[in-house]
């Protein structure tokens, strides 16, 4: 009975080193395995000495000594990770600069080719989303990838940051709360807002054309109107958030909601060429854009990329605000 459970613990120890030389360079692989022995006899040994049976004090110290392979990488110095300390700060900025300037100008140049060659609004949207994924996923891959070659290949010897840190670095603090200035401005902006939309109705913003509007006539009184009372909502917003000294996780999906408000019916209204006055543009071109058909497309493909990208920043930044607050 006795040499029965020697065998069984002979095999476990034998199993458990053979496992964690298995990614040992061959060159230290003998050395580093009887040193690996010896130091489980000699646990296992302290372990029956104090009373446990042989079986029980090998199956313990070789689940505390955890994984033969990550037991090895930390014998030889191994990494195992992608991208460690060193680099990981530099990937990280490097990955969101090209990820806020390559996508939206992948999306725009997608977008603005399907329109050109006549495509539907359904193709531009599946063609333009379709292709932002793809292009975020190779700029995430091959940043990475150029990073992590960094890791490996780099003068092991000394591999320091790209750039060195100093205290010109250091960003400037980030206010705490939102203040009352920050409520009065959103206030006046959207006054300023609400002022040029009436402005543009009774007045233009083109002095050689008298009242030539930028919006569609027909969205007043009632697309006009439904906007004002979100941009109503969006004062009223300003106002509880800085009665709350901060953003909330409530008042940003509230900020969203309305944010999603102005731009959906904003960016269905120009697919549906409703949205812009369909004289303004032939006025102001002396006639060019009625001449060119692909002009008014390209037009509208760029006044939707904004719209888009405004109601994207507005939300991702308030979710920002809010995770930094909470």
């Amino acid at each position: 009975m006795h040499a029965t459970s020697s065998t069984s613990a002979t095999t476990l120890t034998d199993r458990y080193v053979d496992a964690a030389m298995r990614t040992v360079p061959e060159s230290g692989r003998g050395d580093l395995a009887d040193e690996l022995r010896v130091s489980i006899d000699d646990q296992i040994d302290a372990r029956v000495d104090g009373g446990e049976p042989r079986d029980v004090a090998e199956r313990a110290v070789l689940t505390d000594l955890g994984d033969p392979e990550k037991l090895a990488a930390e014998y030889t110095g191994r990494q195992l990770y992608l991208i460690g300390p060193r680099y990981y700060l530099e990937w990280w900025r490097l990955l969101k600069l090209l990820l806020w300037i390559v996508i939206p100008t992948a999306g725009l140049g997608v977008a603005l080719a399907r329109t050109l060659t006549g495509s539907g609004i359904g193709e531009i949207i599946g063609g333009t989303v379709v292709t932002l994924m793809t292009v975020a996923l190779h700029v995430v891959f091959w940043t990475t990838l150029i990073f992590v070659v960094v890791e490996r290949g780099w003068d092991r010897g000394a591999r320091r940051p790209f750039t060195e840190w100093t205290v010109d670095q250091l960003p400037e603090p980030r206010p705490q709360g939102v203040g009352f200035g920050d409520m009065v401005a959103s206030l006046v902006f959207l006054a300023i807002t609400a002022g040029a939309l009436i402005w543009d109705q009774v007045i233009g913003f083109v002095p050689t054309e008298p009242g030539l509007a930028f919006l569609n006539p027909a969205l007043w009184p009632w697309w006009v109107g439904g906007l004002f009372v979100l941009m109503a909502l969006e004062g009223a917003l300003a106002v509880v958030v800085y009665l709350f000294r901060g953003w909330t996780w409530t008042l940003a999906i509230v900020n969203a909601v309305i944010a999603l408000a102005v731009a959906i019916p904003a960016l269905v209204l120009l697919a549906q060429g409703m949205l812009i006055n369909p004289e303004f543009f032939p006025a102001v071109t002396g006639g060019a854009a009625a001449s060119d058909p692909n002009l008014a497309g390209i037009l509208s493909v760029v006044f939707g990329f904004i719209i888009a990208g405004i109601a994207v920043w507005d939300i991702t930044d308030v979710f920002v605000k809010t995770y930094r607050t909470r």
